[in-house]
């Protein structure tokens, strides 16, 4: 089964110097049919004006995962980690028993456009922590690159979760396959271009829940850019 979660249906928070996308419940957005999907909490994207951001903040107990699409971003926490990341640079801050950091985008003339993820963690209280770590686009082209997962295998973030997070950049006509396991479940978000998933049209800021089907195909229609998350069934 799929469900098609489309771009103009997701929630949106407009601040000015922040233009947001929500996938779920987030902020002043609240809609009781979409608070997440199994361990996925968040999935915003954000439009953050030159020189913008958002000041030093708290979380606790979450998973969050930051995917540049353009621009750079900067970023200091509570750990003493300070860095800016930009298109290809993926990071992931273990929030655990607290942290606190700020965000802001680098420059003073272009905008930022980013991906924040927010994975519920497998227990609650854990030691906080930070990763970052380059993916350049070579490394997602034609395929899914596993960029964060449990284990870190194959050079990807550790994430406190069983959740694999795949990136692919497609030309038009590559096709990308991923089998899903039994109990499992998986969620593709497209950043960019259009696809077809499984014979679904999905266009740019589109996502879509899968349940029961062992297999996605991803046939890249335009040129595309794509998350797909498989995920144990939490």
């Amino acid at each position: 089964m799929i469900n098609i979660r489309r771009n103009e249906a997701r929630g949106t928070a407009n601040f000015g110097w922040l233009n947001a996308k929500h996938s779920f419940s987030f902020g002043s957005y609240h809609d009781p049919r979409h608070m997440g999907f199994g361990p996925l909490r968040v999935i915003n994207e954000d439009r953050i004006r030159p020189g913008a951001g958002f000041d030093s903040h708290g979380h606790q107990d979450m998973e969050i995962i930051t995917y540049v699409i353009d621009g750079a971003l900067e970023h200091r926490d509570s750990l003493g980690s300070g860095s800016v990341i930009r298109p290809g640079d993926v990071q992931c801050m273990t929030a655990g028993t607290g942290i606190r950091h700020s965000e802001f985008n680098r420059s003073k003339d272009d905008p930022l456009h980013l991906m924040q993820i927010w994975i519920v963690p497998e227990r609650a209280g854990l030691t906080p922590g930070y990763e970052e770590k380059n993916f350049p686009v070579e490394s997602r082209r034609g395929q899914l690159r596993l960029v964060a997962s449990r284990d870190g295998r194959d050079g990807a973030l550790t994430i406190h979760q069983d959740t694999d997070l795949y990136a692919a950049v497609l030309a038009p006509g590559e096709t990308v396959t991923q089998v899903v396991g039994a109990g499992r479940k998986a969620w593709v978000q497209i950043v960019g271009g259009g696809v077809d998933l499984n014979g679904e049209f999905l266009d740019e800021g589109d996502g879509a829940a899968i349940e029961d089907i062992d297999a996605l195909t991803i046939a890249a229609i335009d040129d595309s850019e794509v998350l797909l998350f498989d995920m144990a069934d939490a």
